[in-house]
């Protein structure tokens, strides 16, 4: 890879907290500011990146390795959205994991892996500001999203914008990361130029509670199956238990709730990875027990003889753990009806709440019909689009997106082609579905799994060899992007 090595350019963006020194490193406001450049001026071998979240940072990052000077363009802080809360790169908005890191039976681990063999910026500062959180990948958010930033604004081929983009770049060489929240005039560029209304769905966001609010007399520390190498791993999450009345009262509370309303005309559905709570629990009683609420593998040390009928459980979302939000409560409650039904959880009847829950639409384009296999809108080749707005979901796979992208189109201006990788590896699955392995008639967003993998021959089906099979896939990911990334 060209450019300095990952390992020496974040060797002096270490967590502050650590004592490593910060003084050589550019604030944001030394960085070298540029204003919204006009279209018609002269590009050559600059890339223009729309969007500074994961997909537009790991894309950046990538192709400035590679030697190519790159601008991102970031409407934030100037711009707002409903769910961001600061201006800095690689926010995290909703949940602060990046959920399984296990390489060898997990696709999403075996993202993890790919992108760290790449270089990856966002998994190695995810790794540098990591939390306890069992098998999970989880990071405290602000010190993640400001090592990022540090990151990118003291690498001398990056520079940022700080302005909103309105439409479509008529030529120059750029990729849109806009995300699922991109602007509306910009959204209505994009709609306008494909011929088509955006495609959309609703997500959710899951509140944060101050851990000094929690009655730990009713709660207790454990991960589920206490899983974990280490004792602090092993004790990630801090649980509620609930008997059966008062899960029933739960569930009647949360039913009878006043929610957010859409407005008139506004039709989307939800992706079923961020589900609201109120959405699960309209669909049976006892939806949340088999899903985010399920009692399995926890023992409460209060009362070690009772079995909790459901419990509800809690992650750190700071390394200082004075904050933890509360796991797959993603919810439309109106504000006041969540603190009133979340403080009906036993250890949370005095909570004090960091952020509430809440509900935004995300937009995504009909990636098999609009993109090509390198990731260009057939209409503008020119153009390029990464991360959650191409139909994948999830910030891995969103930063994975953005790291092909900005590899694909460091390739190019450097005057080669590269080929994507094969759909044997996570990376390779992803863009084989969105560019036009998925059918477009029914296209939605979607995670890695390994049902995205072509099979290995000779192994069982069903679950009794499904971790030979997992295994088998996951090796054989690995050899094939070692010698893509070689190529």
């Amino acid at each position: 890879m060209g450019g300095r090595s990952l390992q020496i350019s974040l060797s002096l963006i270490a967590d502050p907290r650590s004592g490593d020194p910060k003084s050589s490193l550019p604030t944001q406001s030394a960085v070298a500011q540029r204003p919204p450049l006009s279209y018609i001026a002269d590009m050559d071998k600059t890339l223009h990146i729309i969007g500074g979240g994961m997909a537009g940072s790991e894309a950046a990052w990538q192709a400035a390795e590679l030697g190519i000077d790159v601008i991102i363009h970031e409407m934030r802080p100037k711009v707002g959205t409903f769910a961001h809360q600061t201006g800095l790169l690689g926010e995290m908005v909703c949940s602060n994991s990046f959920r399984s890191d296990d390489d060898e039976q997990n696709a999403v681990g075996l993202l993890h892996w790919e992108m760290r063999a790449a270089n990856g910026l966002i998994m190695t500062v995810a790794d540098q500001h990591r939390l306890p959180a069992g098998g999970a990948l989880a990071v405290d958010r602000d010190a993640f999203a400001q090592s990022v930033t540090d990151a990118l604004t003291a690498h001398p081929k990056i520079s940022v914008s700080y302005g909103e983009v309105t439409e479509l770049p008529g030529d120059g060489n750029w990729i849109i990361a806009t995300g699922p929240l991109t602007s509306s005039d910009l959204g209505a560029a994009i709609a306008s130029e494909t011929g088509s209304d955006a495609l959309a769905f609703f997500d959710a966001i899951a509140p944060i509670v101050h851990h000094d609010s929690i009655d730990m007399s009713k709660a207790w520390m454990q991960s589920r199956y206490d899983k974990g190498e280490t004792e602090e791993e092993r004790t990630a999450y801090l649980n509620c238990p609930m008997d059966r009345d008062q899960y029933e009262a739960f569930i009647d509370a949360l039913l009878a709730a006043e929610k957010t309303e859409f407005h008139e005309g506004e039709t989307a559905g939800y992706f079923d990875g961020c589900l609201p709570i109120e959405v699960m629990a309209e669909r049976g009683r006892e939806t949340l027990r088999f899903g985010p609420m399920k009692p399995v593998g926890l023992t409460n040390p209060h009362a070690p003889e009772i079995k909790a009928h459901a419990v509800v459980q809690l992650r750190r979302d700071n390394k200082l753990g004075t904050l933890y939000n509360i796991v797959g409560f993603q919810t439309k409650m109106r504000y006041g009806a969540q603190a009133d039904v979340f403080k009906m959880i036993p250890g949370l009847e005095n909570a004090s709440f960091a952020r509430l829950g809440g509900i935004h639409r995300n937009t995504f384009l009909n990636s098999p019909t609009l993109l090509d296999g390198q990731m260009r809108l057939r209409s503008q080749p020119h153009i390029r689009f990464a991360g959650q707005i191409t139909g994948v979901e999830g910030y891995v796979e969103s930063a994975a997106m953005g790291l092909l992208a900005g590899r694909l189109a460091a390739a190019e201006l450097s005057g080669h082609r590269l080929e994507t990788p094969p759909d044997t590896t996570a990376t390779g699955a992803l863009i084989t579905h969105i560019s036009g392995g998925a059918d477009a008639k029914t296209f939605q967003p979607m995670n890695v799994n390994f049902g995205l993998f072509p099979p290995v021959e000779g192994l069982k089906s069903g679950r009794r060899g499904r971790k030979d099979r997992y295994k088998a896939y996951t090796d054989r990911a690995k050899a094939d992007w070692q010698r893509w990334l070689a190529s």
